[in-house]
């Protein structure tokens, strides 16, 4: 939906609260992942320090993160005008 949408129920967020929302959002899930490696090593008993832990879990929050941007950046590039091509259609190559 656009954000001038008169479906939409709630106008967009930005600026401040947009960006506590995004820092409690990574907070949450470094904790979790965290947790889940934490207790995973503790399971398979090969035992890791719970800040070892922490610094794995933000390294793979960011690389999470990392990617995401990117999905979104190559997504918001493609909504040219011409750019995508519908499905089902051929290309001059797709036949000898």
């Amino acid at each position: 939906m656009s954000p001038t949408s008169p479906i939409s129920s709630t106008p967009p967020v930005s600026g401040k609260p947009r960006l506590r929302r995004l820092a409690f959002s990574l907070t949450v899930w470094w904790l979790l992942l965290a947790l889940v490696l934490w207790l995973l090593g503790k399971a398979l008993d090969q035992p890791a320090s719970l800040a070892q832990c922490a610094a794995s879990s933000a390294f793979f929050v960011a690389l999470g993160e990392a990617g995401d941007w990117l999905r979104r950046r190559r997504r918001r590039a493609g909504r040219g005008a011409g750019r995508r091509r519908a499905s089902g259609t051929e290309t001059p190559t797709a036949r000898p």
